[in-house]
């Protein structure tokens, strides 16, 4: 351990067994059953990281059989080097966000290339490792990561412990912790870092992704003293990330103004602009409401996650049919006409066809209203025993009854989890009545903070306000890469509002609207899903490749590129054809 600007600094060296990109693992063990720790009570700081790592992979890419990673795109040699990791803070921030520089072993002296990369969705440290780490490190590039104020931190009341520096537990006043709230009782619960830190840290994305970056060039004076210092003007910084991580990286971009960056590739971002497009708070708590009784429409029969295993309506989407019709909202007398009326809502509200099936899944698993309830307590500074409509985090059983969690789920959660809740032993809880439709009451509250005039409603604009993007610089290689099928952050609210605006102001970014690539590579390992779509990591390679091209091989930046006339896979495995990829110059 050794400390930078106060802040402890853990080194570690990763070769032969254990390696910076798959922590040994290779594509194989990435694509395998969890790996093992030899006491699931204590588990060790490599054996969390080993699993930290691979469970980043597998909510990332499509790792299945048929999905072509590592024969089609992509690959996963083993890199040899060392990490260097560390709290930081943001002036003004209650909690910390996690940084930590990879520094492969052939780190490249001679054309030296720091990459970062904010973790995706509410992911933590190695959150990115599947886009920014199997890009960068074989080609010698360090990166640097930042968990940008999220990651699986989790918080137990029940016995007063949080996470360590080495992803451990360790009970509050033991040991630096990863996050640490206000004291409360043991009937708190759990405290999740993204939604109660009482910072908004999607505000200080931006400054979250720069102050990673330094702490990479920081850590490079270190490892290279000699070549010190290192710097913007001597080594090129290039910012990637994909959901979160794509909006955190243009949020960076906004505030550099100063030629920080040497260039810009957002996949899939959650961005912003005040007066464009919709705030993802916005449309995620329209789509709670509406999606599940549009999605009962016979447009969508054939739609993955949209029926029963009987291949009939989902109960529960069709009891949101009939509360909307008691409300007066859907006047159909039919459950077929209510539905198209929801259908015919969403779609005068921007939803496409293609948004809407691809967002069965996401409303299958019921994220719209995970989503606004962690969003909500974060925008609006709550802890966990005050969340807004009467949410709360607790670890559950089975059958998700409130119940203590097993000592050894405890000590996988830094490794495990997604840095939102609900999964691995933690439930969402409240929000929720007694009748045929429980959880409408609960969305509907979560709704009315966007669409109401209270307190609380005016407080949570300022906070969506507060993560907007500024104007780049005019000069910055920028590519923002997003897939016209993308279910959850629908590009029509979020990347094509942000491009139009930036050339409205004169700017030149490069843009992909892939067809038939969705938001989460992942669920393409899922029967029926996979074969309607395209994975997205490899346009965003390719751009990152271009990008490559442009500052260390003399190649002319574009001025525009063709999207890639993109096929969906189909049952077989994926090909080279379903990407038409254009090759580097």
């Amino acid at each position: 351990m050794s400390e930078v600007d106060g802040a402890e600094v853990r080194t570690t060296v990763h070769r032969g067994h254990d390696d910076l990109l798959s922590a040994g693992l290779g594509l194989a063990g990435l694509a395998g059953a969890p790996s093992a720790f030899a006491d699931p009570l204590a588990p060790t700081a490599e054996e969390l990281r080993r699993r930290a790592i691979q469970a980043s992979w597998k909510g990332i890419a499509d790792l299945g059989p048929l999905g072509g990673y590592g024969t089609v795109y992509g690959g996963v040699p083993d890199v040899p080097g060392r990490e260097y990791q560390a709290f930081a803070h943001i002036p003004g921030a209650h909690a910390p966000h996690r940084v930590l520089l990879q520094l492969p072993d052939a780190f490249d002296h001679h054309r030296r290339c720091l990459v970062v990369a904010p973790s995706s969705g509410s992911r933590g440290i190695y959150g990115a490792i599947a886009l920014a780490g199997a890009w960068a490190l074989p080609r010698g590039c360090a990166v640097a990561y930042t968990d940008k104020g999220t990651g699986a931190g989790y918080f137990d009341y029940t016995d007063d412990s949080g996470v360590a520096l080495d992803g451990r537990r360790a009970r509050r006043g033991t040991a630096p912790l990863e996050f640490e709230p206000s004291p409360a009782p043991a009937s708190a619960g759990v405290a999740v870092k993204h939604m109660h830190s009482g910072d908004n840290p999607e505000a200080d994305w931006g400054r979250h992704v720069i102050q990673a970056a330094q702490f990479g060039l920081a850590m490079l004076d270190r490892a290279f003293p000699a070549e010190a210092p290192f710097t913007p003007r001597n080594t090129r910084i290039i910012a990637t990330g994909l959901s979160n991580g794509g909006g955190a990286v243009l949020q960076a971009a906004g505030l550099d103004q100063e030629h920080f960056f040497a260039g810009v590739v957002a996949l899939e971002p959650n961005v912003h602009v005040r007066g464009h497009g919709r705030a993802m708070y916005d449309y995620a708590t329209e789509a709670a409401i509406w999606l599940p009784c549009a999605l009962t429409s016979t447009r969508f029969a054939a739609t993955p996650f949209a029926r029963s295993a009987a291949g009939q309506p989902v109960p529960a989407w069709s009891a949101r049919c009939a509360s909307l019709h008691t409300q007066g909202k859907l006047p159909g007398a039919t459950p077929e006409a209510q539905a198209e009326q929801a259908w015919q809502y969403l779609h005068e509200r921007g939803w496409s066809d293609e948004a809407m099936a691809t967002a069965a899944s996401t409303t299958a698993f019921d994220l719209w209203r995970v989503i606004a309830a962690g969003y909500a307590s974060a925008y609006l500074r709550r802890g966990a025993t005050d969340m807004p409509c009467g949410f709360h985090y607790a670890t559950v059983d089975a059958k998700w009854q409130p119940a203590p969690v097993a000592p050894s789920v405890r000590a996988a959660w830094w490794a495990n989890g997604s840095g939102i809740p609900p999964g691995d032993g933690i439930g969402l809880l409240g929000g929720m009545d007694a009748s045929a439709d429980p959880t409408l009451a609960g969305s509907e509250c979560l709704r009315a903070l966007w669409t109401g005039d209270s307190g609380d409603a005016q407080a949570l604009h300022v906070a969506v306000s507060a993560t907007a993007a500024a104007l780049p610089r005019s000069d910055l290689p920028l590519w923002v890469v997003h897939g016209a099928g993308d279910g959850l952050l629908p590009t029509i609210f979020s990347s094509e509002p942000y491009v139009a605006w930036l050339r409205e102001e004169g700017r030149h970014p490069l843009y992909w609207k892939v067809p038939y690539a969705q938001h989460f590579d992942a669920f393409l390992a899922l029967p029926g899903f996979g074969d309607r779509h395209v994975p997205l990591l490899p346009y965003g390679y390719a751009a990152l490749d271009r990008l490559w091209a442009h500052l260390y091989e003399g190649a002319a930046w574009p001025l525009d590129l063709p999207t890639p006339a993109a096929v969906p896979r189909g049952p077989g495995p994926l090909g080279h054809r379903n990407l038409d990829l254009p090759r580097t110059p």
